[in-house]
């Protein structure tokens, strides 16, 4: 089992930075590929990044490469998301992912966080 709660979401200007995090417990975290989701109303959850066990591999929707960095600290049971320049459409409930494999679609996913809202206002 391993169970994940995201922090870092909350209010920022277009343009601007945050720094989501997802703490998880369980001795197995770093067996699990990790990734990011976000939905936003209305819309279905989609795919933001991901990243392999050990980190040396990084995956990324087409619309956050260049502006959004994952990464993971084992040591620490936590992976990152950097968010740089965000757009007022990024404004969703962005959630961690833990899987067996990598998590690029929703269905490979085996655990999830309670969601942190992230809003991005004009």
């Amino acid at each position: 089992q391993v169970q994940l709660v995201e922090s870092g979401g909350g209010l920022v200007q277009a343009g601007g930075s945050l720094r989501l995090s997802c703490a998880a417990s369980g001795r197995t975290f770093s067996s699990y590929a990790m990734g990011w989701f976000r939905q936003a109303p209305g819309k279905e959850r989609e795919f933001v990044a991901a990243i392999t066990w050990n980190g040396p591999n990084t995956y990324y929707a087409d619309s956050v490469k260049g502006r959004f960095t994952i990464s993971r600290d084992n040591a620490k049971n936590t992976v990152y998301l950097q968010t740089n320049s965000l757009e007022p459409e990024e404004t969703a409930v962005y959630y961690c992912a833990a899987a067996r494999r990598i998590p690029r679609v929703v269905g490979d996913t085996d655990y999830w966080g309670q969601g942190t809202q992230v809003t991005v206002s004009t």
